[in-house]
């Protein structure tokens, strides 16, 4: 296993698997500017990387995902130049989480909460603790979402359980939120490595660029592009993946099992 510290964001590589972690879990893992900075570069620097298959995004520590914003941090931002600015350098961290060419799955070790719950709504897929929850609590600073996160809700959950859950402060269990789609698994936390590495097994069956083609389709829909054009985007990667090697591969595999 490959290790490296990017000061509060740990990465290790495990196979295909890029493990991100968020590394503050005395402070709730707050999301600083440095530390979405980190994130943000982390998430560059791999996208290119031929070797992975996925990426896991999760917390140190067994209470917190995320617990949101770093207040001591983003409290000084006082200008309406400054809050465009934040704004815009996290939302391109988080980008750099949603534009990512290859799945990504948020591990919720612990509570997700504001800036905490965007940043597990901009990974593809995500995998909860029994026990934790996910919120959008920004109203309580009597602030909205910035960072992508609330057109990232209303995608996911449809925009009258987006609107409940800001609206309300409302912070959803993992059972409930399973139901409604906002998480893809759930387990105890005694079983939570066990059941991310089930989830992501069929993930690692896959070939990478199949698994990038993939994700090409989705991100195409994420960023509401035209019918024409997403359909012209799976032809591409249906065409590209056609003429890989790996499909002839495989489709060698399965006549010389066959026969």
């Amino acid at each position: 296993m490959a290790k490296q510290t990017r000061g509060d964001v740990l990465l290790s590589t495990e196979g295909r698997v890029l493990r991100v972690t968020i590394n503050r879990p005395e402070k709730h893992n707050p999301l600083s500017r440095s530390v979405l900075a980190e994130l943000q570069e982390a998430f560059e620097s791999a996208r290119d990387q031929s070797d992975l298959a996925c990426v896991v995004l999760t917390g140190a520590g067994d209470k917190y995902f995320a617990a949101g914003g770093d207040l001591r941090d983003l409290a000084l931002v006082r200008t309406e130049q400054g809050v465009c600015d934040m704004v815009e350098e996290s939302r391109a961290a988080l980008d750099a989480v949603r534009t990512f060419p290859l799945p990504v799955v948020a591990v919720l070790n612990g509570d997700a909460l504001g800036g905490g719950a965007e940043l597990a709504l901009a990974c593809d897929l995500r995998v909860m603790r029994e026990g934790a929850s996910i919120g959008y609590v920004q109203g309580r600073l009597a602030i909205t979402t910035g960072w992508g996160g609330g057109t990232d809700l209303a995608a996911v959950i449809g925009p009258a359980r987006a609107l409940r859950m800001t609206v309300r402060c409302e912070t959803v269990s993992a059972a409930t939120a399973l139901s409604w789609g906002l998480a893809d698994a759930m387990a105890p936390a005694d079983r939570l490595d066990a059941a991310v590495h089930d989830f992501i097994a069929p993930i690692l069956k896959q070939t990478g660029n199949v698994l990038r083609g993939f994700k090409a389709q989705a991100l195409a829909a994420r960023r509401g592009l035209s019918f024409d054009d997403r359909r012209a985007i799976e032809q591409r990667e249906f065409a590209k993946t056609w003429m890989h090697d790996d499909h002839w591969s495989a489709v060698d595999r399965f006549l010389s099992s066959r026969a």
